[in-house]
């Protein structure tokens, strides 16, 4: 497995969120998992892995983590995985807080919306969906036994957990 962090910036409004490519050699299919923002650097990332784009999962909502997914989903393709209690917020600027940092309304939708223990493949590469409600709503983890690897958004942050006081958090 390939595995590529990039930190991008949403819509240049100094929002970091980490961006995650994940590619398998042999087949060379990939998953970016929460592009925020600049699809320019995920897109040459992408070319220089000569990776074919499988899906752009979303661990949430949040507009810091969907910024640059049409763009990306239009240069390279790719299917758009999102929680179905989240799917709302690829529209809805009250859920996706957009307005709060500045960023136009997106106007997304899902290719599909997953549930708690729905397995998606990257070529080789297994990966179980673990719901992980408290950020948001329809917040989820992606775990992969082989790899030893656990993709968690804003549900982890690096030694506390993330914002469980926003306005979209319900459960």
């Amino acid at each position: 497995m390939l595995l590529k962090r990039l930190q991008v910036e949403t819509k240049q409004n100094g929002i970091l969120t980490n961006c995650y490519v994940v590619c398998d050699e042999a087949t060379k299919e990939a998953m970016v998992v929460d592009p925020g923002g600049e699809s320019e650097r995920i897109v040459e990332t992408l070319d220089i892995l000569g990776a074919k784009l499988k899906y752009i999962f979303l661990t949430h909502c949040h507009a810091d983590h969907i910024g640059a997914v049409q763009e990306i989903k239009n240069l390279k393709g790719g299917k758009i995985l999102i929680s179905r209690d989240d799917s709302e917020g690829l529209f809805n600027e009250d859920i996706n807080l957009a307005c709060y940092i500045g960023m136009e309304k997106p106007e997304l939708e899902a290719d599909s919306r997953l549930d708690d223990n729905d397995l998606i493949h990257i070529g080789n590469i297994e990966f179980n969906v673990i719901a992980t409600p408290g950020h948001t709503k329809g917040g989820l983890s992606l775990y992969s036994k082989d790899e030893g690897l656990v993709f968690t958004g804003d549900t982890l942050f690096s030694g506390t957990w993330g914002r469980t006081d926003l306005p979209t958090r319900k459960f």
